[in-house]
């Protein structure tokens, strides 16, 4: 993909210098990608920071000279221009962001993180948190490479943040402790597929912004990504067995499936993961 604007106003930089700090909290954090890398959810890292982490000073905007930040910093404006157009058309205004770029760990309002959780959204402070360290993982353990793969991952973390807004989150919270765990498990996986489908949805409604240039190969790379994080991929590498009722993601098809539905249709009325059969 290619991306010709200025780049979002919504990113804070954390991994040096000056800046406001960075307070910790109390609610829960949605977590994408490494959570099954061991063959069970890593909420439980949450909490544990690196020695010497845990004073994140942040600063707002990117280096120029830092080409990765600058194009994080530009997919999370495409998915400002695409949400914004949605919202509008819901009659309401959409409540951007903030992306915080992170080295090692990291303090927010839903408490502390290591870079191990991976990518993750924080509800309790509306913020996306990224240690881009990250990317080197998905090329060369998951084999997920490419720009698009890497913007998936963004977009997919904006599509909580969407959820949260909307109340739709909620559903999982008010399940929490009333519902058996493997019910629980399974709300968890249809709030991540929405997700999956609202990553979709952004990449076919940012083919019409007039900063975004779609490249041959770029859906091609965010199924790879899909399929590579899969519950039962990940858990079938870990350990060599997959056990259904821990998912709490999605298998790889249905992520596929998910995002591919979103990318096709880019309809919102599409993604209501919860009502729907096709999981």
């Amino acid at each position: 993909m290619q991306w010709f604007g200025k780049g979002s106003n919504n990113v804070e930089d954390g991994r040096g210098g000056g800046g406001k700090t960075i307070l910790g909290g109390g609610v829960g954090i949605i977590i994408v990608v490494l959570g099954l890398i061991f063959g069970k959810d890593l909420t439980g890292l949450v909490g544990q920071l690196p020695q010497g982490a845990g004073t994140t000073e942040v600063k707002q905007g990117v280096p120029e000279n830092d080409p990765q930040a600058q194009f994080v910093s530009g997919v999370l404006e495409s998915t400002e221009q695409v949400w914004d157009k949605e919202f509008e058309a819901m009659g309401r205004t959409y409540e951007h962001p903030k992306m915080v770029l992170f080295s090692d760990g990291v303090q927010t309002a839903c408490g502390s993180a290591s870079s191990a959780v991976g990518p993750f959204y924080c509800p309790g402070d509306h913020k996306v948190y990224i240690d881009l360290t990250f990317y080197d993982d998905l090329k060369n353990r998951f084999g997920a490479a490419g720009d698009f793969a890497q913007a998936y991952v963004i977009a997919h973390e904006v599509g909580h943040h969407v959820q949260n807004i909307l109340g739709i989150s909620d559903k999982l919270q008010q399940a929490r402790g009333q519902v058996s765990e493997t019910e629980y498990n399974r709300l968890s996986v249809k709030l991540e597929l929405q997700a999956d489908f609202f990553a979709g949805l952004w990449a076919h409604n940012a083919q019409n912004l007039k900063d975004f240039k779609l490249e041959d190969g770029d859906i091609e790379e965010a199924l790879t990504a899909a399929n590579a994080i899969g519950d039962d991929k990940l858990q079938k590498q870990a350990t060599g067995e997959v056990t259904p009722d821990s998912f709490t993601h999605g298998t790889s098809q249905q992520r596929m499936y998910w995002f591919k539905k979103g990318f096709e249709t880019g309809d919102f009325k599409q993604g209501d993961t919860f009502n729907s059969n096709q999981l």
